[in-house]
C-alpha cells in the first residue's frame, strides 16, 4: 500500500486511533459474549482488561539529514551524461520526461503528465520548431485540489546546445532526492512535485519562455490557487559554495521562509532579490506565492561544456538540506 508521508497521512492515522475506518489498523477482538455462542460470566479481571490496541503505522517527520545526495548526482550524470541535451520538443525531451515519470511512480506518487505545446522560435541561437511538451507532475496520494499543499519544481529541458548538467538536472536531481526523502516520512503540508517542460526561451520576450509552468498555473482550479501555500523552483542549483534565495519581488514571504529554513540547517546562502528567471515567476505574475533556489554564475552556462564535472555534490547537497528544512513540520 503506498502511504503518503505528509500531515495528511499522519492525520488519517491519528483518526484511525481515535476509532475511524482505517486499512493500516487491525479493529480489537470481539469482547467475550460476540466471540463465543455459549454465554459466560466475565471475571472480574476480565471485564477490566484494556482491549487489544491497534497497530498504527508510525510516520517520522521529515528533517534536513534525511537527504540522499547520492540520489541528486546519480540524476545529474544521467540526464546531463546519458540522455544529453534536452530540448523540449524533441525525442531525448520525451525519454528524460519518461525516466523521471519511473522513478516518481516507484516512490509511490500519481504521476500525470501535462501537455504543453510550444511555438517555434529561437533558443540561445538555434532554431527549435513548434511541438508538444510535457509537465511531469507528482502528487501525493489522496490529495484533493482545496487541500493545503506546497508545490517544489525544476524545469527539465534544456536549450539545444547544452548537456544541461547545472542547467538544470542539477535542480531536477535535488527534486528526486527531496521526493525520495518526504515519500516516507511527514512534511508540515502535502507536497507536490513537478518537473516543468520547456522552460528555457524560444525568443528575446518574457513571454516566449517559461511555456511549462505557466501552462501548470493556467490549469490551477480555484480550489487549488487557494489551497497552495508556497511554490520552490529549483534551476541551477549545482555550483557554488552558498545557496541563492531569490525573490521576484522587493519583498516576499517565501523568500524569508526559505532563509530562515537555511539558517536552521545550518546552510550559508545569499538573498536575490528581483529574481525573475525561472518557473517561479508564472506563479507570482498570477498572484501565487513563490521563489527560486539557484542562480550562481559558471562558464559552462547554456553551452556543450555544461557536463556533470560541472556539477558540486556538496552544493547540491546544500539545496536538498535546505528544502527539507523548508519542508519539515515545526
Amino acid at each position: 500500500m503506498r502511504r503518503l508521508a505528509s500531515s495528511v497521512a499522519l492525520t488519517a492515522a491519528l483518526f484511525a486511533v481515535a476509532g475511524c475506518s482505517s486499512g493500516d489498523v487491525r479493529p480489537p477482538a470481539p469482547p467475550p459474549s460476540q466471540a463465543s455462542a455459549e454465554p459466560t460470566t466475565p471475571s472480574p479481571s476480565a471485564s477490566t482488561s484494556a482491549a487489544p490496541e491497534p497497530d498504527v503505522a508510525v510516520v517520522d517527520p521529515v528533517r534536513a539529514g534525511d537527504l540522499d545526495r547520492t540520489v541528486a548526482v546519480a540524476a545529474v550524470r544521467h540526464l546531463a551524461g546519458v540522455v544529453g541535451p534536452r530540448e523540449a520538443t524533441g525525442p531525448a525531451y520525451r525519454q528524460a520526461a519518461g525516466w523521471v515519470s519511473r522513478r516518481l511512480d516507484r516512490l509511490g506518487y500519481d504521476v500525470v503528465r501535462q501537455r504543453v505545446d510550444v511555438p517555434a522560435g529561437e533558443s540561445w541561437g538555434i532554431a527549435v520548431p513548434a511541438g508538444r511538451s510535457v509537465n511531469v507532475v507528482a502528487t501525493p496520494p489522496g490529495l484533493e485540489p482545496g487541500d493545503p499543499h506546497l508545490v517544489v519544481g525544476a524545469h527539465l529541458d534544456t536549450v539545444p546546445q547544452a548537456p544541461g548538467a547545472e542547467d538544470n538536472a542539477s535542480g531536477v536531481g535535488v527534486l528526486l532526492a527531496v521526493a525520495e526523502a518526504v515519500a516516507q516520512r511527514r512534511t508540515r503540508l502535502p507536497v507536490v512535485l513537478v518537473a516543468f517542460g520547456a522552460e528555457e526561451p524560444r525568443g528575446p520576450s518574457d513571454a516566449d519562455h517559461h511555456y511549462g509552468s505557466r501552462r501548470y498555473v493556467a490549469l490551477m482550479g480555484p480550489k487549488e490557487r487557494r489551497a497552495l501555500r508556497a511554490m520552490v523552483s529549483l534551476d541551477r542549483v549545482g555550483v557554488g559554495d552558498r545557496v541563492p534565495v531569490g525573490s521576484a519581488t522587493a519583498s516576499d514571504p517565501v523568500q524569508r521562509s526559505l532563509l530562515a529554513a537555511a539558517r536552521r540547517a545550518e546552510v550559508p546562502v545569499v538573498a536575490d532579490p528581483e529574481q525573475r528567471s525561472s518557473d517561479h515567476w508564472s506563479f507570482v505574475r498570477d498572484g501565487l506565492p513563490a521563489a527560486r533556489l539557484g542562480s550562481t554564475p559558471y562558464v559552462g552556462y547554456h553551452s556543450a561544456a555544461d557536463v556533470p564535472e560541472v556539477v558540486s555534490a556538496e552544493q547540491l547537497e546544500r539545496v536538498g538540506r535546505l528544502v527539507l528544512e523548508w519542508l519539515a513540520p515545526r
